[in-house]
């Protein structure tokens, strides 16, 4: 019988092709087995959480949903916080320390401050029972503070008057179309006290600091990893093997557990109008010379600022000599 050279050519790719969609669907059914899984937290079992808390901190609601999924998660052993992070707004600080503090009363939770740390970034580290940095790190800049412009000068050498309606001497003060009420000041420095002594009771409760030192450490100033440490502002000197290790050593963990990165699930990107409305922000911050870190979106942004902002280079990037 005759051989059909094509017929034989023709049956060999179709046994190709159906040997590869086989294979294809075994990787799939595969793959489904295995996110399975991994969303259970069943795949790889205990480990060490490691959560980074970098750039401007503000209410940032999808990291604090994923602090609470750390909390609840029994295959998490432990969290390690790495932070770099100039600080950022009062409430964002004091809601991230809190979220920590309810994960410490059921797991152990180190930190490690990595380049900076300071301002509510040290205010989140607080939340660890230990604290690492790096023995060039730039922590502390303990504070407050409440920034604005004055323009009211300017507009009236261009013959400018900008007038106004309130309902109190106090509203919407100080406005920077006109010389800034003292009254105003005292009020905006009692908002800026109490602020900051909710800040410093958790460096003298936390660090079990006497009262008099803390306040005396809570200048504003920054401190490197090493004087800190000679401070009590921190525990020790290392890396993030060094804060994993005290996890190992002080609460137990064993020292196999593999340390994963974790990271919150963010959206794409904020609606056309919050983009315009943030650029016409910037403008105006920019044009009265008001200085907001580029990675904080304007809509975000709650309370006051407790944030160390670095003398910027001519490129407007923070750095230190």
């Amino acid at each position: 019988m005759a051989l059909d050279v094509d017929a034989v050519i023709d049956r060999r790719r179709l046994t190709r092709r159906v040997a590869l969609w086989r294979a294809l669907a075994v990787l799939v059914v595969l793959g489904a087995i295995g996110g399975a899984f991994a969303v259970k937290g069943d795949l790889g079992g205990p480990h060490v959480a490691r959560l980074a808390v970098t750039g401007a901190i503000t209410s940032d609601r999808p990291l604090l949903q994923l602090i609470e999924k750390l909390r609840k998660d029994d295959s998490v052993a432990g969290v390690l916080v790495s932070i770099d992070s100039p600080g950022g707004t009062s409430v964002g600080g004091e809601r991230l320390y809190n979220a920590l503090r309810e994960v410490d009363a059921v797991k152990p939770v180190v930190a490690h401050i990595n380049t900076l740390g300071a301002s509510a970034a040290y205010m989140t580290a607080l939340a660890s029972d230990h604290i690492v940095a790096q023995r060039t790190s730039l922590t502390g800049s303990i504070g407050v503070l409440i920034q604005f412009g004055q323009i009211s000068e300017m507009l009236k050498s261009l013959g400018i008057e900008v007038r106004k309606v309130d309902s109190g001497p106090l509203k919407a003060e100080p406005n920077p179309f006109e010389p800034t009420d003292p009254a105003a000041i005292a009020v905006l420095q009692d908002v800026v006290n109490d602020t900051f002594d909710y800040f410093l009771g958790l460096v003298i409760e936390r660090r079990n600091m006497p009262e008099a030192k803390a306040r005396s450490l809570a200048d504003g100033r920054i401190f490197t990893g090493g004087q800190a440490l000679a401070d009590g502002l921190v525990d020790e000197i290392g890396d993030e093997d060094a804060a994993v290790a005290w996890l190992v050593k002080e609460k137990g963990l064993r020292p196999d557990l593999p340390v994963r990165t974790y990271a919150p699930d963010r959206d794409s990107g904020l609606p056309l109008v919050s983009q315009m409305t943030n650029a016409v922000v910037d403008r105006i911050f920019a044009t009265l010379g008001i200085a907001i870190p580029s990675n904080v979106p304007m809509g975000s942004v709650d309370g006051l600022w407790s944030i160390w902002q670095g003398s910027p280079s001519p490129e407007g990037k923070v750095f230190t000599k």
